[in-house]
């Protein structure tokens, strides 16, 4: 799964609040796809934007992310690039745009069940539980130290403190 951050758990979160709100949904097009729309809000591309940089490369999110390079100039490269800044790996960009990590399948709300890719209110589903995958893993990697936290505090009252 993703490395948790935080900049990819508001990503996610952003992306699903858009989409429940009527941003353009195609699954068949690059620019407002599920990868699309994310990277709308990871990049402030425009999907016409994203289409047209899609088309300097060959396939699906899929075969963009798993055919990338971080060396080229490309400009679609650079959209991959982002996103794997967030976090995410060619793996991840496949489940996100198909719908299959089995991490998120296994915690949606009414249990297991597969989603269908292109249809709105799956996507934002799945965009919401990753989200909180990812958040509850963040969570469990902060170190807090009770022991240290909870350290009696002594106190010393000067005269001039008191309150008469």
């Amino acid at each position: 799964m993703a490395k948790p951050t935080i900049e990819l758990v508001a990503a996610l979160r952003e992306t699903a609040a858009r989409l429940k709100n009527g941003a353009p949904y195609a699954w068949g097009s690059h620019g407002s796809c599920n990868c699309g729309n994310l990277l709308q809000v990871v990049s402030n591309l425009t999907k016409e934007e994203i289409l047209k940089y899609a088309h300097t490369g060959i396939g699906e999110w899929t075969e963009l992310a798993e055919d990338y390079c971080g060396v080229t100039d490309a400009p679609f490269s650079l959209m991959i690039y982002k996103l794997q800044q967030l976090g995410l790996t060619p793996t991840d960009i496949h489940n996100l745009e198909y719908l299959e990590d089995r991490d998120v399948l296994n915690n949606l709300p009414e249990g297991f069940r597969w989603l269908k890719r292109n249809v709105r209110e799956d996507v934002i589903v799945y965009f919401e539980v990753f989200a909180n995958l990812l958040e509850d893993k963040l969570i469990q990697q902060v170190d807090v130290r009770f022991n240290e936290l909870m350290q009696p505090v002594s106190m010393v009252i000067e005269p001039e403190m008191i309150i008469r």
